[in-house]
């Protein structure tokens, strides 16, 4: 048993030294003040204002908790960290940057404010706050409208470039590729109009002599959409008022 004293005397010192340090952690104590540190865009007044606690008010793991969650639920930070010194409690953040510019080059089919608006609609915009992870969402928007414009080879690169005052330019360069092309127009279920007939009242059209100048041969989903009310429209006003589309199909090759 002699041989074993030794280590039994190491646990217990190891077991209270843990004890006492664990006691010291949760001791609670009356915030005499508070004081932020690590902002270079944001406020003071912007951190208390999301902080559920003020000067006066007792201090806890509890609250402690309940702040940093307050803190990081805004978005604005990538790390906090609470401290104590004497009764200061220290908030140290370390905030997100912001976005400086957004640059979009190599589009021509669309405008390029036509992009930013689409970009905004996502929270994507000049002074806001910028994360990586939206950078999938933003190409994956610049994705969407090319496709709704028939431009399915269309490819997308980011990159972000840091600034001052904590802030990124993104820039983006399209490569818009060949628009998709109308090689055929089919309706399905039709008895009463000839498909020729209805197919006049379209915009877009296969292939024809004009087409490389009128454009009309190239796919787009809202002029789609425009024929399809045109094509409502059509038979309602022929008197069929039950009438209905009951799908529309669009088959893209490679």
């Amino acid at each position: 048993m002699k041989l074993y004293k030794p280590l039994y005397r190491s646990l217990y010192l190891l077991l209270f030294t843990f004890f006492s340090f664990t006691a010291y952690a949760v001791q609670n104590f009356v915030i005499d003040d508070i004081r932020v540190e690590g902002l270079q865009r944001l406020t003071p007044g912007t951190v208390f204002n999301y902080m559920p606690i003020e000067v006066g008010d007792p201090f806890n793991d509890q609250i402690s908790v309940e702040a940093v969650r307050s803190l990081f639920k805004t978005g604005f930070f990538d790390d906090v960290r609470l401290e104590r010194d004497g009764n200061v409690l220290v908030v140290l953040v370390k905030e997100r940057p912001a976005i400086g510019s957004i640059q979009i080059e190599g589009n021509k089919d669309i405008k390029t404010e036509d992009l930013l608006d689409g970009l905004q609609e996502v929270g994507f915009a000049e002074g806001r706050v910028f994360e990586q992870s939206q950078l999938d969402q933003l190409e994956r928007e610049l994705r969407r409208q090319y496709f709704s414009a028939g431009k399915y080879g269309v490819r997308i690169k980011s990159s972000v470039i840091s600034l001052d005052n904590n802030r990124v330019a993104v820039s983006i360069e399209v490569s818009e590729g060949k628009a998709a092309k109308i090689k055929k127009i089919n309706i399905v279920g039709n008895r009463t109009f000839k498909e020729k007939k209805l197919l006049k009242e379209f915009e877009l059209t296969s292939k024809t002599l004009l087409s490389f100048f009128t454009k009309t041969d190239q796919y787009s989903r809202q002029k789609l959409s425009a024929d399809l009310e045109t094509l409502r429209s059509h038979y309602l006003d022929s008197g069929y008022i039950n009438f209905n589309i009951d799908s529309t199909q669009v088959s893209i090759t490679p």
